[in-house]
């Protein structure tokens, strides 16, 4: 029995694959609407699992291939982040059989498969753990690269919260970011990464350069793989957790904005933990920020923050002044490109339910300090240049049509 799956994101192909691994099933995998209908073509399958939004072309153009050109009444699954009632109207009426709407569970997708293959359906014995499947797994509604960027993390690092996040949430792929640790913490990740590497990856920067350098690099390497839908940071103690990373992910996809940006202080009531010190130095740097911004922004330095791909190239392409301060960069190089009017559109800035403040942090008091300094060099840098707006933006506009 031979199965076509249709979808241009790789760990999406992967869920499928781990899906149907315990089933007496041959896997075809096509990457984009073209190697569909050729692989159906050459291979006759008995199901078809299709997304909507496919290279070369879409699922529609292959619905209508199967179903017309070739007149096969050969079962079709379209499974699709899109939830629209009439494209999925539309898709009923071109003929296919299912429509599953992202995300979806591991354990729902394959009832659905056997169902249409006609397969006895057990659930209680589809729902045991005890096979190469984890049940528990969903597939995403989006395909998420998040870096993190790490430097001398050995000690506290949580690898089990990242491999059980991994094992349970398949649209996302973490790259860590080692920042020329002087401990452990390379080969730590590399641990963590072994066997899982299509949802793990390690990216060495044999020299320390700083958080900014760190997650710079970061960025522009994810921002490569065509996969991605979205792409964004966050910290390595998980002072974020991913639920509420979610949560940014969930808000960015479901709007206009081009970055998601959690907030620690935004939110009245929230379950936040911080060092009583920590937090009026915290307060005195934001209001500084918020007037270098022009924006009321309350907190653009937290560590979890979700991208549209197009802006990366513009965002991240020039490296920052500062090592820890490039998020106050982050949103002016948005204010210059988009002008102050546009960019409050673009930006959401969204409170957290949880943030916890780690012991560990690497920025001292004395780093606190001299965070004042720095932003007069940000403020002076970005003023200075400000006469060249218009050759910035044409800049600007170049990178992101060839990048974006």
């Amino acid at each position: 029995m031979k199965i076509l799956a249709a979808d241009d994101q790789r760990l999406i192909q992967l869920a499928i694959k781990n899906v149907l691994s315990e089933l007496d099933v041959q896997l075809i995998i096509a990457e984009d609407g073209f190697n569909a209908i050729r692989l159906f073509d050459e291979h006759a399958p008995d199901l078809c699992i299709l997304d909507i939004q496919m290279p070369e072309l879409n699922g529609f153009e292959v619905i209508q291939h199967i179903r017309v050109k070739k007149g096969s009444q050969t079962p079709i699954i379209v499974m699709s982040g899109t939830s629209d009632q009439q494209t999925k109207l539309k898709a009923f009426d071109a003929g296919v059989d299912d429509y599953i709407v992202k995300p979806v569970g591991l354990q729902e997708l394959k009832v659905r498969v056997l169902k249409l293959l006609n397969l006895p359906i057990n659930t209680a014995q589809n729902a045991h753990l005890g096979g190469t499947v984890n049940y528990k797994g969903n597939i995403q509604k989006n395909i998420v690269g998040v870096v993190i960027p790490c430097y001398n993390e050995e000690e506290r690092l949580k690898t089990i919260e990242f491999q059980d996040f991994v094992a349970s949430n398949m649209g996302y792929h973490l790259c860590f970011v080692n920042d020329g640790s002087k401990d452990n913490t390379l080969n730590v990740l590399k641990e963590l990464s072994k066997g899982r590497e299509d949802y793990i990856s390690v990216y060495d920067c044999p020299q320390n350069g700083g958080k900014a350098e760190a997650v710079r690099l970061g960025m522009l390497h994810l921002a490569k793989e065509s996969q991605f839908d979205y792409v964004g940071f966050l910290d390595a103690d998980l002072s974020t957790n991913f639920e509420d990373f979610n949560d940014l992910v969930e808000t960015i996809s479901n709007s206009d904005y081009k970055i998601v940006s959690g907030s620690r202080i935004f939110r009245m009531g929230a379950n936040i933990a911080k060092e009583s010190s920590r937090e009026i130095i915290s307060k005195t740097i934001n209001l500084i920020i918020r007037k270098i911004l022009g924006m009321q922004f309350q907190d653009t330095q937290c560590g979890a923050k979700v991208f549209t791909k197009e802006v990366i190239p513009l965002l991240f392409e020039k490296p920052f002044l500062t090592r820890w301060l490039f998020d106050v960069e982050l949103f002016l190089r948005m204010r210059k490109y988009y002008g102050k009017d546009k960019v409050q559109s673009l930006l959401c800035e969204q409170p957290l339910n949880r943030w916890i403040h780690e012991d560990g942090s690497k920025l001292s008091m004395k780093d606190s300090i001299k965070i004042v300094g720095q932003l007069g060099q940000i403020f002076w840098h970005y003023r200075l240049f400000d006469k060249y707006q218009k050759n910035e933006t044409l800049w600007n506009q170049s990178l992101v049509k060839e990048y974006g």
